[in-house]
Formats: structure tokens, sequence, C-alpha cells
């Protein structure tokens, strides 16, 4: 195996190239993946400005490698890892608690206050590279039904899966926002039954061709009772719009984050009796998005519109690479 590698490297805003870097080894209960398929998030994109939040509250610095939406093969292991791992396929969850203080003790590693993100927090190299390396504790494995497109797409399906879950699933439910985690909260919504209704920008073509009927813009949509809003933009104005539109006692759940502070008024949450949730992390509803996947309940695949290489990452990121109306976009470094 080379002791070198090549990977996207930030270095600056909108500043980043393919370098060639020292391979990961794998360290004490760690592995090494052959990294397939790693998708660009919109965190990724936040980084590539400049405008990412813990890039200015020192839980991130340039240089630094991005990329947590993942699939790969187990190519090596560390000390006390099972070598059993060695050629399983798998994703991995990003949050990386230290796996002792109290949030982790109760199940909620995701909040640690002390965790690494991979590509994202506390200087742990990201998946837009060859290989990469990650604690075995944070592996879920695939089956054969979960191909590496798939397996990109449990991170952002396990949050998507959390923000659908977390609408309480009611009769009628608007998602807002027709991008990645959009889309895939409405599939989960769809799969569980609901009447789902998608509100964005523009006529919602893409949107319909995924099966979607209830597609409106701000302006078109109608005056329904919603039992449940999901606020899945970066828009600031619109969390308080969500408690406006849905129904009293019903939910809102926000897991779009916008550049600036949102407002919202708690009035109207506490006189409407609304439930408001928050999402931060797909932890822990990746085995659940894994086997939906495999089961074919959700079939995310199309959200995909095209897969380059790690050459064309900062063109991406730039947003000068729009090969078609699906959102997502994957990078498969052994091009």
């Amino acid at each position: 195996m080379s002791s070198t590698m090549r990977a996207f490297v930030l270095t600056g805003p909108r500043q980043g190239a393919v370098h060639e870097v020292p391979a990961p080894v794998a360290g004490p209960g760690e592995v090494v993946v052959d990294v397939e398929r790693a998708g660009v998030c919109g965190t990724d994109v936040e980084f590539f400005t400049g405008e990412m939040a813990y890039l200015h509250q020192g839980h991130s610095a340039y240089p630094m490698r991005l990329g947590h939406e993942w699939a790969g093969t187990v190519s090596a292991v560390g000390a006390g890892v099972d070598a059993a791992w060695l050629g399983r396929r798998v994703m991995g969850d990003t949050m990386l608690g230290d796996r002792t203080c109290r949030r982790c003790r109760r199940g909620h590693q995701h909040t640690c206050e002390n965790r690494q993100e991979v590509g994202i927090r506390g200087g742990r190299p990201g998946a837009l590279a060859e290989r990469l390396a990650v604690p075995a504790w944070s592996l879920h494995a695939l089956p054969d039904e979960v191909d590496a497109v798939l397996g990109a797409l449990v991170e952002p399906g396990g949050n998507a899966l959390r923000a659908a879950r977390a609408t309480g699933a009611g009769d009628r439910v608007l998602v807002s926002g027709p991008g990645t985690i959009g889309l895939l909260t409405g599939m989960f919504l769809r799969a569980g039954g609901a009447e789902v209704h998608v509100m964005g920008v523009d006529d919602g073509a893409f949107a319909r061709s995924l099966g979607f009927e209830h597609v409106w813009t701000r302006r078109s949509l109608p005056d329904l009772p919603f039992d449940a809003v999901v606020d899945a933009t970066g828009a600031a104005d619109l969390p308080a719009l969500a408690v406006d539109l849905v129904e009293p006692a019903g939910r809102v759940v926000y897991i779009g984050l916008s550049g600036r502070p949102s407002r919202l008024d708690t009035r109207a949450l506490v006189l409407k009796d609304v439930t408001a949730v928050g999402v931060l992390s797909a932890s822990p509803g990746l085995a659940d998005t894994i086997a939906a996947y495999a089961a074919g309940a959700v079939d995310p695949r199309p959200l995909v519109a095209a897969t380059v290489g790690l050459g064309e990452v900062g063109a991406v990121l730039a947003g000068e690479y729009r090969p078609g109306p699906g959102p997502k976009i994957h990078i498969d470094p052994r091009r």
C-alpha cells in the first residue's frame, strides 16, 4: 500500500486543490477505509466560502480535508480491532464523541462537547481523499443491497429520517426546502404514509419527477392544515413561517441552518401549543436508514446529479459545476 495518497485540501476561503499527502495509518482502535464515494454537502460549501461557524468558534481551522458523507471498503485495521472488518463495505458516523462524558454515556455522543466530526471539526480529516482513517466503533456495515452510491447517502439520509420521525408523522406534512435533506425527509415521510407537500422557490419540476404531487412556492402554497412543518432551508425568515403555517398542537422540525441568526417569536409557539424540535445529526438514524435503503422503502439515487473525481471538487464547491437537476454531487476519489 502506498505511503501517500491524493486528497482535496482546503487551505483557505476559496482556496483548495488536490495534493499528494501522507496516507493514513490505522492507529489503535481505528481502521483505514478505501473511499469509493463521498458526497459534497452544504456544510462543505460553507467551509469553502469561509462562512462556517466552526471556523470562527475555534472548532475548525485551515488547512483541512472535507468529506463526511462516504462509503468504502476497509483495507487495514489497527491494534485491538477485529480483523473481520477487513474487506467489509462500510460507511461511518460523522460524530465522534469522546465516549466518556455524561452526554456520551447517555447515548448522545453526537452532542459531545469534545467531539470530533469527520471532515468538519477537531482536525479529523475527511473523505475527499483516496483513503480515510476512522474509529472502528463508528462503522456501519453495508449489506449487498446498499451499493457505494446509497452508502454515501446514508449520512444525509440519517438526518432526514430523524427529521421525518420528529414530525410525529401527521396526516399532512409540509417540507420547506427541496434540497437533499428536504427531499430525503419527504421520501421517508411518504414511505410512512403521510401526505407530503414540498415548498421551494421554483416550479418544483425535480421534486415532481421524484413522485411528489403537491409541490408549491411560498406564493402558491394553498391554505391547508399542516400537522407538521419541516424547515430544511437556509433562510433566516422561514423558521418563523413554519410556526405560522403549522396547525395548533402541531410540530415544527428545524434541520436547516441559516448563515445569520433567525428570529422566532416564542409567543407563537405557546399560543398555538406547538412542539419545536431541532435535529443536529444523523447518528441515531444511521442503522435504520441503511435498513430502509436495503429494503427499497426509500431510493435516493435520483438525487445524485453526477459523480466526478477529486480534480472537480473545487468547481463543485464554487458552484461552477451544474450537471443536472439533482441536488447532490458525488466524488469518486479513484477517478
